[in-house]
């Protein structure tokens, strides 16, 4: 009878961290899963609380932080036209400071030299320093 107690109290303890969100309620679940396995195992009702209380603190001492860190720490992906820049792009038309066209991340991009002595070649490989609205500005280091 205790070992389904145990489970019970897992599966609700899970169920109540959907409300909560904090993981606490979670690792309590897993403390209460390990002492249903303890007392499947035909231990004592002792041992299956010391093994819930022993697990259920290892897991929301070390196991919790580390979960919500993953949960909270990622950045966006920055898909705006400024993570583009610093960017190689290939020369798909003569390129100057009048304007021209390259290939930049798989699209086609108007393209205007950053210095206006410069003028880029077809297959000129360049960097991209910034982007201006629709228009790349870019920069050869020779």
């Amino acid at each position: 009878m205790g070992p389904v107690v145990w489970l019970i109290a897992a599966v609700a303890l899970a169920g109540l961290e959907l409300a909560a969100g904090d993981f606490t309620l979670l690792m309590l679940a897993g403390g209460a899963l390990a002492a249903a396995g303890i007392g499947f195992a035909g231990l004592p009702l002792w041992a299956t609380g010391a093994t819930f209380c022993i697990v259920s603190i290892l897991l929301v001492f070390f196991v919790r932080p580390v979960m919500r860190r993953q949960l909270t720490s990622r950045k966006a992906l920055d898909t705006s036209a400024k993570a583009l820049e610093g960017s190689h792009a290939q020369v798909l038309e003569t390129t100057s400071a009048a304007g021209g066209q390259i290939k930049l991340g798989g699209s086609i991009w108007s393209a205007k030299s950053m210095d206006p002595s410069q003028v880029f070649e077809p297959d000129d490989i360049v960097q991209v320093i910034k982007i201006d609205g629709a228009t790349a500005i870019v920069w050869k280091n020779t």
